[in-house]
């Protein structure tokens, strides 16, 4: 009897290991595979609202970026204030947008009003013009680094995110509606708003993907 539970423990054992590899095997390129465009988003998300902020944060902090300069910045929006977001791009878009077109506008500002919260992301000009000063050969080149930088980091949050089984989609109502913000958020005059990362709960899947052929987008040399 000893000898039967040992081998059970360690068939036990062997299958747990056996499973936390597969597991394993979701490794980044599932999900990437995982992370789509959720348009349906609730607030009836799976985590706390605590898990969010650390899960945004780590994969902002964890995000490459040139010489390290770290030239991301973030402001996340839950509640009344993420609310307030998406009522300062409508109105934004009122103003703008033709009243027979407004409809769809609306609607679709309602739909990331809808979210749980939204990531706001910033660059840091003082740092990227400290890093111009610093290193003139690279000066033209370091603004395009910054842009890489920060859709890193959008993409490292949309896609931790996604790993926690929040959705979420990127917008971009930059500038238009960046004086506002900078004002109701108490945003420092360096920090450049370059997008909006809106996610909540994802109350209905993303649609079928579709791909090119690889042989328009890939080549390979020996």
């Amino acid at each position: 009897m000893f000898m039967l539970n040992k081998r059970l423990n360690i068939a036990v054992i062997n299958q747990f290991l056996q499973n936390t590899a597969e597991e394993s095997k979701m490794s980044f390129l599932n999900q990437l595979e995982k992370r789509r465009s959720i348009y349906a988003l609730g607030k009836n998300v799976p985590v706390d609202q605590a898990t969010i902020e650390s899960t945004i944060k780590q994969a902002v902090r964890l995000s490459p970026s040139s010489f390290n300069s770290q030239t991301s910045r973030v402001v996340t929006l839950y509640g009344a204030s993420h609310t307030q977001f998406w009522n300062i791009v409508l109105e934004t878009l009122r103003k703008i947008v033709p009243a027979d077109a407004f409809e769809n506008t609306e609607a679709k500002i309602n739909s990331f009003s809808a979210g749980f919260g939204t990531a706001l992301f910033f660059e840091d000009q003082d740092v990227v013009k400290g890093l111009q000063e610093q290193f003139p050969l690279y000066a033209d080149n370091f603004p395009v680094w910054s842009e890489h930088s920060t859709g890193i980091a959008q993409f490292a949050a949309w896609t931790a995110l996604s790993e926690i089984n929040v959705g979420a989609s990127l917008q971009h109502y930059n500038p238009i509606v960046d004086e506002e913000v900078a004002q109701t958020y108490d945003i420092p005059a360096n920090w450049k708003l370059r997008a909006q990362l809106v996610f909540g709960s994802i109350e209905a899947p993303a649609g079928e993907k579709t791909f090119i052929d690889d042989a328009v987008r890939f080549k390979s040399f020996n």
